[in-house]
């Protein structure tokens, strides 16, 4: 149910990948996957084309009630009596309200948490636009189905509400232990014989990188201070403890061939990250940039700058399609949200601003997009002075536009300052009620636009021909462009982006 169709691709190489991909582990499958789309539109780019995605991991589960928060007066009467005491105050919501240029229907409003003043400019500017309720999907599914137990024709997601299956689930389609993703050897070799720029078709500076075995290369890991050195063998390295001689010694040792077959091998893999280090120290430069980012503790602001110094130095990478992975912890709040999430959400926002006004700097921001993503929202109801394990939740797609298209709302990589998908209710009740459909108890929400709707509206900006798309993303084929009887529309293209 979950494996990739390779039917569906027609590059001999690509294809080939697609039925071989490893994952070692669950901290970046989604992001990888969609690198592998990378190399897929990378094919036919042109040679002065380049795109980037950049995907904006939350571990833990981000509580959505009170990141993207009901605002208008009925909506949230509703959420504040659910909520309790872990409902955020009416009156410190006005400055963050978004106010879309095509209104909601049913008179809905939304305001941001108090703390993310930034993201609320960046939404009011045109460059952000929110998906609402989105979460993995097999199938569309009401309520009434997920309660079936038929689930032959109502599939639902395996081990639905847990951290480490549900990570995996958004980022390969299939439960912790996965070992089939969307797309191939990510690592592999670029098609036409680009071995250097496939090495740097997906990096990851979240510190918990997986390094997946292709045909030929590997998927790269760096830090927030560059990329990773073998100290003994780097020729940035000026001595091995204290010693010249030990140095030349290591260096000899790893460049010898050897007669054992791992042992050459090794040697190989060691040379290869040695010169890797080197092009992306040399690629990345500097740590001065046009804009000064948050520091204070807020690492996803480090990881988010040094994605920055990375396309800023792409050119010397000789890639023309990326796909970044950050990440930040912390959000499985169970206790303490009232305290703890608002802080949180701050270090989200103004790494994302200081990033976004970084691209517009470097004139790529409609080249270059951010986008969350995280383990499951959480339920509406409080727990006492948190929230539990959920399904759908709210996400955020950031990117702006171009050096000659206007400082203001206009074309370019995001259709910002709107909403897209269907709002959920604000109801914790278990009757037949229309407002009741979209949850499965407690508030937590049914998504009604699924993972592979929302990653197949990226990789079709990003350059994959539609055609590719189901074969990368292999539960898509059941969100045709089509409308449910429960009249929920599924449409292959949310519509966010350009």
């Amino acid at each position: 149910m979950h494996l990739i169709d390779p039917a569906r691709h027609t590059r001999r190489a690509f294809l080939r990948r697609s039925g071989q991909l490893a994952m070692a582990g669950t901290a970046l499958p989604f992001a990888l996957n969609l690198a592998a789309m990378g190399e897929a539109a990378a094919q036919a780019a042109p040679g002065d084309d380049y795109k980037a995605l950049v995907c904006v991991f939350l571990f833990g589960g981000n509580d959505y009630a009170n990141t993207l928060v009901n605002f208008d007066t009925d909506s949230y009467n509703k959420y504040s009596t659910i909520r309790g005491g872990i409902a955020l105050p009416y009156a410190g919501l006005a400055a963050t309200e978004l106010k879309p240029d095509v209104a909601l229907g049913s008179g809905r409003k939304y305001a941001l948490n108090p703390t993310m003043g930034g993201l609320a400019t960046l939404f009011d500017q045109g460059k952000m636009a929110v998906q609402l309720n989105v979460g993995p999907l097999i199938k569309p599914l009401t309520r009434a189905q997920f309660n079936s137990t038929n689930r032959r024709d109502f599939p639902i997601p395996p081990k639905l509400f847990s951290h480490n299956d549900q990570q995996s689930i958004w980022q390969s389609s299939s439960p912790e232990g996965s070992t089939i993703g969307w797309g191939g050897n990510l690592g592999d070799l670029m098609l036409g014989g680009q071995r250097n720029a496939s090495l740097f078709t997906c990096i990851s500076v979240a510190g918990n990188a997986v390094f997946l075995s292709g045909d030929e290369a590997l998927q790269y890991q760096v830090g927030t201070g560059g990329a990773v050195r073998i100290n003994s063998v780097s020729p940035a390295t000026g001595s091995v403890y204290g010693s010249s001689a030990v140095k030349a010694a290591m260096q000899q040792i790893a460049q010898q061939a050897r007669g054992h077959t791992l042992e050459n091998e090794y040697n190989k893999v060691t040379l290869r990250a040695v010169e890797a280090e080197g092009r992306i120290t040399s690629a990345i430069q500097s740590d001065v940039m046009d804009v000064t980012f948050p520091t204070n503790g807020n690492n996803l602001a480090a990881q988010l700058k040094m994605v920055a110094r990375l396309i800023r130095g792409r050119a010397s990478l000789g890639v023309k399609r990326q796909v970044f992975f950050v990440s930040m912890g912390g959000y499985d709040l169970h206790d303490d949200l009232d305290t703890k999430q608002g802080p949180l959400m701050q270090r989200l926002s103004d790494a994302l601003v200081a990033f976004q006004a970084q691209m517009e700097a470097l004139q790529i921001a409609d080249k270059v997009v951010a986008f969350t993503a995280s383990d499951f929202g959480r339920t509406l109801s409080s727990n006492g002075n948190g929230s539990d394990h959920g399904w759908g939740s709210h996400h955020f797609v950031i990117g702006g536009t171009g050096p000659d298209k206007g400082s203001g709302k206009g074309p370019g990589a995001v259709k910002g300052k709107a909403f897209y998908g269907t709002p959920p209710p604000v109801s914790v009740g278990n009757t037949s009620a229309d407002d009741d459909q979209w949850h499965v108890g407690q508030g937590r929400l049914l998504p009604t636009t699924s993972v592979d709707q929302y990653a197949a509206t990226l990789a079709k900006w990003f350059g994959v021909p539609d055609s590719d798309l189901n074969g990368i993303l292999p539960n898509l084929k059941n969100f045709n462009n089509i409308t449910a009887p429960s009249g929920i529309s599924y449409p292959r293209d949310m519509g966010f982006m350009t």
